[in-house]
């Protein structure tokens, strides 16, 4: 098969939602239409996630929520789907903007009840910035909720975007008899008090059939057609073109806990999501149809597997083919590698593979040569965009809680930085060490993981700061002037940039007006 038509088979998108939308569930019933599973229940088992040790997962088990991006890949229909689910609370939201950066386009969950969430608006914003294609999936319709042509005007203004509904509900929570689906002109009814198994499902090309008041009564029928008709009266008719330039987004409606509406949404997301996309780099645009490799790390879970204490980074491949122990180039470090055993992430199982194709994600086992960001290539030197690490919004002092393991604790920490979910200062004035995070949760997820993952204990104290700002400088004698004046602030991030922890907002508003030779940045990409 030619490097077109195996292009032309991916689908790599990524599940947001705000916490207890049900994205894990979606991503657990779209495996199982897939074919990947054959329980439900898997997702969060470690029938799946071999790639996750059982530790790690012992605290997203303990809370119900995901605290990291997993990746899990299956066929359907001849297409070859890659899902990243990513962490819904705010407090991992760095995993989640970064994991975006991999993705083609995205498939946004909201809960019925609670329509339109913080932690939504945030994510979708980072879509748009993007032009990323966004499906909206609204979910739990079988409980009582929001009207739906309600939840479609909060999702336009909320969200900022505009939605084109490709199916719409037959009654809500108990009254629910099913979805009409749009997309392909057929009524799917449901049977049962729990209403898990499809009663049937047939086609309609006209809603003035009798033969629908026959199914779903008079009142219903009649419901469904006058809200039908102001479907297609309000909202514009669905264009691939506009959505796969974020100009439209296409709705459905359903229920993932009770499998309504998952296969509709994926047969529909096959047809109209796209390929693999061309990703800029700071050279240039790269094409995935170009014939020489590219990819980027995206990325680094450490200490997989905590017997071999293992890492691996994950790459998403961009142009090209890469092939399995061959010479490609780390850009950054400006050396060849050679890649003994990459990994695929099919949900069942982490299978090693011997190449791999664009829009596809593969696990690098890592030694400690990667870094989020990194690109690998064939040769040319290339950097891609729009991976940063963002200010933290906690600071806290880490403290070693047992003498004796030192090492294990530097190591913990060490491993645990270079993968993104928080960040490591080292204050000038007296080496001592700065956590920063952007929720607060992250403290008791790395303290949880050095102890059953590294065997180290530490302890936080608080450190008083608002935000941490990179410097930029254009004048010697003013950074040497601001050196002497904030010590007590500065500080080295975990590879060697300068980094001024500001008190306060005033603090940082005062610097940036005495020093205007340099600049103070929110973000470490600049």
């Amino acid at each position: 098969m030619s490097n077109i038509q195996e292009i032309q088979k991916r689908r790599t998108f990524g599940i947001v939602s705000h916490p207890d939308a049900g994205k894990t569930t979606l991503t657990e019933k779209l495996l199982l239409f897939g074919g990947a599973i054959q329980e439900a229940g898997a997702v969060k088992s470690n029938k799946i996630k071999k790639t996750a040790t059982s530790d790690f997962m012992e605290i997203e088990k303990q809370r119900g929520i995901s605290v990291a991006t997993s990746v899990m890949g299956f066929t359907y229909k001849d297409k070859q789907i890659n899902i990243l689910d990513t962490p819904g609370h705010k407090d991992f939201a760095e995993d989640t903007f970064r994991t975006l950066t991999a993705v083609d386009s995205v498939i946004v969950v909201i809960d019925v009840a609670k329509g339109v969430e913080e932690q939504t608006e945030k994510l979708v914003s980072v879509c748009r910035m993007r032009k990323t294609p966004i499906i909206v999936f609204i979910n739990k319709l079988d409980r009582e909720g929001l009207d739906g042509f309600d939840l479609l005007d909060e999702i336009e203004t909320k969200l900022g975007i505009t939605v084109s509904p490709m199916s719409w509900p037959i009654g809500m929570g108990q009254r629910f008899l099913g979805v009409y689906n749009k997309w392909e002109k057929n009524i799917n009814l449901y049977q049962g008090q729990n209403k898990q198994k499809i009663e049937e499902s047939y086609e309609i090309n006209d809603l003035e059939d009798p033969e629908l008041d026959n199914r779903i009564g008079e009142d219903y029928a009649d419901t469904l057609r006058e809200e039908v008709e102001l479907i297609n009266e309000v909202y514009p008719k669905f264009e691939r073109e506009a959505y796969l330039n974020g100009e439209i987004s296409p709705v459905f409606f359903g229920s993932a806990l009770n499998n309504f509406g998952v296969r509709e949404l994926l047969d529909a997301f096959i047809g109209m999501a796209p390929e693999p996309l061309p990703k800029e780099a700071e050279e240039r645009l790269v094409k995935p149809e170009e014939n020489k490799f590219s990819g980027f790390v995206f990325k680094i879970h450490a200490n997989i597997d905590p017997n071999h204490r293992s890492r691996i980074a994950f790459a998403k491949i961009v142009s090209g083919t890469f092939k399995r122990n061959t010479n490609y180039l780390h850009v950054r470090q400006g050396k060849n590698l050679k890649f003994s055993s990459p990994t695929s992430f099919m949900a069942s199982k982490k299978s090693v593979i011997d190449e791999a194709f664009p829009g596809d994600i593969i696990g690098i086992p890592d030694t400690g040569n990667f870094r989020i960001g990194d690109t690998i290539t064939e040769g040319e030197k290339l950097h891609f965009a729009g991976i940063p690490s963002f200010s933290p919004e906690h600071f806290r002092f880490i403290n070693n809680a047992d003498p004796l393991k030192a090492k294990q604790l530097a190591k913990g920490i060490d491993q645990l930085m270079d993968e993104g979910v928080a960040q490591l200062f080292t204050l000038k004035q007296n080496g001592r060490k700065i956590i920063g995070t952007v929720g607060a949760l992250q403290y008791e997820v790395i303290q949880y993981r050095l102890e059953h993952e590294y065997n180290a204990k530490c302890s936080y104290e608080p450190f008083p700061a608002f935000k941490a700002c990179w410097i930029e400088s254009n004048d010697d004698a003013q950074l040497e002037e601001f050196s002497k004046l904030k010590q007590r602030y500065l500080a080295e991030d975990k590879f060697g940039r300068l980094v001024f922890l500001a008190d306060s907002a005033f603090s940082l508003q005062m610097a940036e007006e005495k020093f205007d030779q340099l600049t103070f940045h929110l973000k470490s990409e600049f």
